[in-house]
């Protein structure tokens, strides 16, 4: 919607610059050529005026008398006098009216070519739009934005299938959790005599269920906020090595439990100014990726320096590789590069989009590179302050 807003002002800004611009240019076209008229019936006037009083009609008289007494009457009547002023007058008028009425004719012409042309703007086949050569410049931005306009909607409808497909996956996924849940807990409500061993594992897992239940409904609150909320930074100086340090105790026990680790790797302790809460969401989901989809027993890498302009940090993960034509899809809204609904991996597709859109956000970039051995995200973040 914010989109389609954004091409309505452009476009509504562009008709208004093209109508004055328009009718500058037409005003200022027909005084000129007023005037020029003005001046080259003025000059043509005395130039006939010099002809006839330098002419000798003498030879006339000898032929035909009356034609003779005619013509010099004629000639005295309307070259010496005041006529000849309303005459030039009058012919000038006449000028100005013929070309006031091309210009209104022309300028009606434009703006019938306009709407007929906005009609086919908002037309759903991809038709080229054609408008008078005068209006060039119109046609190409009318055409440059019907294109933005029909991609824009295309992918609005399919983010909205994507977020569609989505919940109905993450409800799916949540009533899997929630009958375990309820199953394991009736049996302990059941069995008053259950041994002390066995509740404790059944405890265990219905306690497991509750927190990948609780991971769904997160999931969940992230595809209804996405669209929604306004990501808006509260910038402040920070700590990026401490902040790094503090995401991955965040992470000891899932790592624990997977028996995996994360090595952190800074050359020197890096300051910057940034959104805190913001940049460590952006750290969170691409560590917690990481995870999800690195290979068993295997360690993660986290290289943090900087140049003379950026702040680099490579999240570096062993596991299979992601094909070329992806790379790019996996930063895409509800996208997910693991399908199936039934791995622990599965998330909203949201981690990746939401932190490209905050490193953008703070002027910097986010990328991944994959080979056969392993996968690497670099985020890009300038020094500025």
């Amino acid at each position: 919607m914010v989109e389609i807003q954004s091409i309505l002002r452009q476009y509504m800004e562009w008709g208004i610059k093209l109508k004055n611009n328009l009718f500058r240019k037409t005003f200022i076209n027909f005084i000129i050529k007023s005037i020029v008229a003005g001046v080259v019936i003025l000059l043509g006037t005395l130039t006939l005026i010099y002809i006839t009083s330098q002419f000798n009609f003498h030879w006339l008289y000898d032929i035909a008398p009356s034609l003779y007494y005619l013509l010099s009457r004629f000639a005295n009547y309307i070259f010496r006098g005041e006529l000849i002023i309303l005459l030039m007058f009058i012919v000038w008028l006449v000028y100005v009216i013929l070309s006031l009425y091309r210009m209104i004719k022309k300028i009606f012409s434009y703006i019938n070519a306009i709407v007929e042309s906005s009609n086919n703007w908002f037309t759903k086949d991809t038709d080229y739009i054609t408008l008078p050569d005068e209006l060039s410049d119109l046609e190409k931005k009318l055409n440059y934005l019907k294109r933005e306009s029909l991609t824009n909607e295309k992918l609005a409808r399919e983010n909205e299938q994507k977020k569609d497909e989505l919940i109905v996956y993450l409800a799916h996924d949540i009533k899997t959790p929630l009958t375990s849940m309820i199953g394991y807990l009736s049996i302990l409500n059941e069995m008053d005599d259950m041994p002390k061993k066995q509740q404790e594992k059944y405890i265990k897992i219905a306690l497991d269920k509750s927190y990948r239940l609780e991971e769904l409904i997160n999931e969940l609150f992230d595809v209804a906020r996405f669209n929604s909320e306004k990501i808006i930074l509260e910038k402040e100086k920070l700590n990026l090595n401490l902040m790094l340090a503090q995401i991955i105790d965040d992470f000891y026990p899932t790592l624990s439990e997977l028996n995996k680790k994360i090595e952190l790797n800074n050359e020197q302790q890096i300051m910057l100014v940034a959104d805190p809460d913001k940049l460590g969401r952006v750290f969170n989901n691409i560590i917690k990726n990481a995870i999800n989809y690195s290979a068993e027993n295997s360690n993660i890498r986290i290289n943090v320096r900087k140049n003379e302009y950026n702040i680099i940090v490579d999240i570096i993960n062993e596991g299979r590789q992601i094909p070329k034509e992806k790379l790019d899809q996996i930063f895409e809204k509800f996208y997910r590069l693991d399908s199936s609904r039934i791995s622990k991996t599965g998330g909203s597709g949201l981690g990746l989009a939401i932190a490209k859109d905050i490193v953008q956000l703070h002027g910097g970039q986010i990328k991944a590179i994959s080979s056969e051995k392993e996968t690497l995200f670099r985020v890009e973040l300038p020094l500025g302050e």
